[in-house]
């Protein structure tokens, strides 16, 4: 599209996903204690689990928001790709949808790869249909004619 604009998201953590791994470290140590492991050996599991449910919910709960800048599809192969996460630039953007939620997988400038997920909670409707339709907006035709000449 020639003048189509770019497509600014913020990621920010998800509530849903931090509620999840909370949940998740309740029930784990709930199940190690409830299988048949013997108990001098299910306790200090039970904890272990407990501490690392714990120290994942943190540090998902403390990443930064990160803004995303999406720039329209290069006109030719080999030209620069306007994207950026925090104006840093990105090479080889894809995003993937598993239902309402987002994948993106990019490679930054130093060549790392750099994923990021929207939740519903995070994405809402609106944006969600604005990120497909960048997407949508980039896609390279194929080199072959649909139809006969």
């Amino acid at each position: 599209m020639p003048g189509s604009a770019p497509c600014r998201l913020e990621w920010r953590p998800s509530r849903w996903l931090l509620a999840a791994l909370l949940l998740l470290t309740v029930l784990a140590p709930l199940a190690v204690l409830g299988s048949e492991l013997p108990r001098p050996l299910a306790w200090p599991l039970a904890l272990a689990a407990a501490a690392r449910g714990l120290q994942l919910a943190r540090r998902e709960a403390g990443r930064a928001p990160r803004q995303l800048v999406l720039g329209p599809a290069p006109r030719q192969p080999g030209a620069p790709c306007l994207d950026s996460l925090d104006g840093q630039p990105l090479e080889d953007c894809q995003v993937r949808w598993r239902g309402p939620l987002a994948f993106l997988d990019a490679l930054d400038r130093e060549g790392r790869r750099v994923r990021l997920a929207w939740w519903p909670d995070t994405l809402p409707a609106a944006r969600r249909r604005e990120l497909r339709l960048a997407m949508a907006a980039r896609v390279v035709s194929s080199s072959t004619r649909p139809m006969a000449p």
